[in-house]
């Protein structure tokens, strides 16, 4: 099989026969092989098709003017080192006039030229041609493979670059907190300070032993992510108590350069499934940043909100901003704006691509936004909803469940009403769809599990469920879509079925949409097992007196 040339415009058969008919007869026959003639009308028309790229050019002998020769020498010699375009003459018995004779050697020396002499069959003139392509084509591979070199050469040389400037940055910011140490413990070991410099020199010490502290910590965790050693904790986390403690952490820095911190916290949606301590340090790096490229007196905002099923946390300031030209790179290892020994701020430019890995690992995505340099920037990441609150495994007493505080879960037990209900789960969701199953299982309902509408659709009219239970947002076709299909459907396939909406879209008119669309109840995510269960055992008619 042949390499495919990069595009149609490097197949083309350039023809310029200026007398008779032989470029309508070679077009024809070109096209009905399925190749691609361009007739040109002047040998400047041919001049300007063979700079934009053809696979091979055919001349009659009479195009061989002395203007035309020289166009063609011309056009022939700018070509790439690569290229050897190929060019066909067809000339007349004989070898033609000495006009042309001294032409073809010209053009010969030229380029790449193949003559055939007429009378010539049409079949010869194809197989010449198609000769002619096959050497253009390795051409265009060779070209290929040349770039690819260059290209991995171009990325190593870059590799190495950024890999030297690392390292150089790795000991200018290792030695520079060393110094301070070493330089005030020879001062203190000498006892010659006062108390307040030895107060200062304690305060610098310790603060130079947690900047170093924290390179360390950064180094290490670059490689945990190289190595795939980088785990989480996983648990339901209260994203606004982690913000809130991100940025208790950072109040300091940010009141010595009289930064304002401003939050818009939505504290009743933001439960979401992770590492704590992981997500703390996301927040505590982007706030980090913010404030360190923020001029004195500046303003750095933290936004918490949800939009739809997923929950986004905004930090945004109108400092330094970020230059276009490295927007796209920010979240790179060892990738930094100024890397030079003027650079006016440290750092080992680790801790974006580190935010980044953690954020990924949580099943979300983080986007940097900025108009450009002195403009100011903007971090969002957005992080999935938790489905449900968790389970508590530890099952509280009797005791300790008569004296909850109102702020703790409801607690979990399963009734007797779901056994023996045949239920179906709709979501998109691997995750969602493996948690709904095995709590209602764990309950003694028989529950089937799929992922799309369609496949709902089907197991409706195979299982017959007694309860629906579906997710709104999907792909392809949503809950609304699903619901008034299922709506649609008589009796005895399941039209009827109860059925309810378990989504992260929470607002009024979205339980008003799914009231009107066909569902018996709207569900908010993440929600209790105990309600969950309590809502399913009432759809099936179950509900205890």
């Amino acid at each position: 099989m042949r390499a495919e040339a990069p595009n149609l415009r490097d197949e083309r058969i350039l023809i310029f026969a200026p007398t008779g008919r032989d470029a309508a007869l070679t077009a024809r026959f070109l096209g009905d092989a399925n190749l691609l003639p361009v007739t040109c009308e002047s040998v400047e028309h041919l001049c300007l098709e063979i700079s934009e790229g053809a696979g091979l050019v055919f001349l009659t002998g009479e195009a061989l003017t002395p203007e035309a020769m020289q166009c063609l020498v011309g056009v022939l010699a700018e070509q790439p080192s690569w290229s050897d375009i190929p060019v066909v003459i067809l000339t007349s018995g004989g070898g033609g006039t000495p006009t042309n004779v001294s032409a073809l050697s010209t053009l010969s020396e030229a380029g790449n030229v193949t003559l055939i002499e007429r009378p010539v069959r049409v079949m010869t003139l194809m197989s010449a041609f198609k000769s002619a392509l096959r050497a253009r084509r390795h051409q265009y591979d060779v070209r290929e493979r040349l770039e690819a070199e260059r290209r991995t050469l171009r990325e190593a040389e870059e590799a190495n670059r950024m890999k030297d400037e690392f390292l150089a940055t790795l000991s200018h910011e290792l030695r520079t907190p060393l110094t301070a140490i070493l330089g005030w413990a020879r001062m203190l070991s000498g006892g010659q300070l006062d108390d307040a410099s030895t107060a200062r020199a304690l305060e610098t010490i310790e603060r130079n032993a947690k900047a170093q502290s924290q390179l360390i910590e950064d180094i290490l965790d670059v490689s945990r992510v190289i190595t795939g050693k980088l785990r989480l904790e996983v648990q339901p986390v209260n994203l606004a108590a982690v913000i809130e403690a991100a940025i208790n952490a950072v109040i300091p820095a940010a009141d010595a350069k009289g930064i304002r911190l401003q939050r818009v916290l939505d504290t009743g949606a933001s439960m979401v499934s992770g590492d704590p301590a992981r997500l703390q340090q996301v927040i505590w790096n982007l706030l980090s940043n913010a404030i360190k490229f923020t001029p004195r007196d500046g303003r750095v905002q933290v936004r918490l909100e949800r939009t739809g099923s997923h929950v986004e946390i905004t930090v945004a300031d109108d400092g330094q901003g970020i230059g276009l030209d490295i927007l796209p790179h920010v979240f790179e290892r060892f990738r930094q704006a100024d890397s030079s020994t003027t650079r006016a701020h440290g750092g080992l430019g680790l801790g974006l691509a580190i935010v980044r890995h953690l954020v990924e690992m949580h099943g979300g995505t983080v986007r940097a936004e900025s108009c450009g340099e002195g403009q100011g920037a903007t971090f969002t990441i957005k992080l999935p909803l938790v489905a449900m609150r968790a389970l508590d495994a530890r099952r509280a007493s009797d005791a300790e469940r008569v004296h909850r505080r109102a702020s703790g879960g409801v607690p979990f037990n399963c009734p007797s009403e779901l056994e023996g209900l045949r239920l179906l789960v709709v979501d998109d969701e691997a995750d969602t769809r493996t948690l709904l199953k095995a709590v209602l299982e764990q309950c003694g309902a028989s529950v089937v599990a799929v992922a799309s509408a369609g496949e709902a659709l089907a197991a409706l009219k195979e299982t017959r469920p007694d309860v629906l239970i579906s997710d709104l947002g999907m792909p392809g076709e949503d809950g609304y879509a699903f619901i008034k299909k299922v709506r649609a459907l008589p009796a005895e396939d399941g039209g009827q079925t109860p059925s309810a909406a378990l989504t992260a879209y929470a607002r009024v008119e979205d339980r008003m949409k799914v009231l009107r669309a066909g569902f018996q109840i709207h569900i908010p995510k993440p929600v209790e097992p105990a309600e969950l269960i309590a809502v399913v055992a009432n759809l099936a008619g179950r509900t205890a007196v």
